[in-house]
């Protein structure tokens, strides 16, 4: 969130300093841009219901079906070793990493859950991870019974137990 922050500071001195041109729009644009991402941050959010997990923000956000998710598992950013600097400020959030391969990012915070369904894992960062692990495996158990990697099964024998 800093960085919205301080990429507003710079648009605001470049705005002040700059007298009225024909390319004065050009830092509205700019200011525009990143308040929209800062609404974006800001409105992330994650529900769980009887058939889906949503990870939802201001216009966009992903759909996994709670019969479809295969493995949940603390994760970091860092530990996955995105490469690219747009996954994380792109529109879609779609990232690659070498241990996951391609993955989809609807993240607040670098620590959270990653959870692998049929198509691409997702990463998110609800804000206490150890109890929406703990609710996620419990209705996903109702699908599918218990997971191989399930850090939110309390009575599982998870490989992937360490507490981000």
């Amino acid at each position: 969130m800093a960085i919205y922050v301080i990429f507003l500071v710079v648009i605001y001195f470049l705005v002040r300093t700059e007298p009225l041109s024909t390319g004065a729009w050009l830092p509205w644009l700019l200011t525009f841009v990143v308040v929209l991402f800062l609404a974006r941050y800001f409105s992330t959010m994650y529900t769980i219901d009887d058939t889906h997990l949503r990870a939802w923000r201001i216009l966009g956000g992903q759909r996994m079906a709670l019969s479809d998710i295969r493995k949940i598992e603390y994760s970091q950013l860092r530990d996955l070793s995105p490469t690219g600097f747009f996954g994380a400020w792109g529109w879609r959030g779609r990232m690659w990493s070498p241990t996951v391969g391609r993955f989809d990012s609807i993240h607040t915070e670098a620590r959270g859950l990653l959870v692998s369904g049929a198509d691409y894992p997702l990463f998110i960062s609800p804000r206490d991870p150890v109890a929406f692990a703990r609710e996620l495996s419990r209705r996903v158990r109702s699908y599918s019974g218990r997971l191989a990697v399930d850090v939110g099964d309390p009575d599982g024998m998870s490989d992937a137990r360490a507490v981000p």
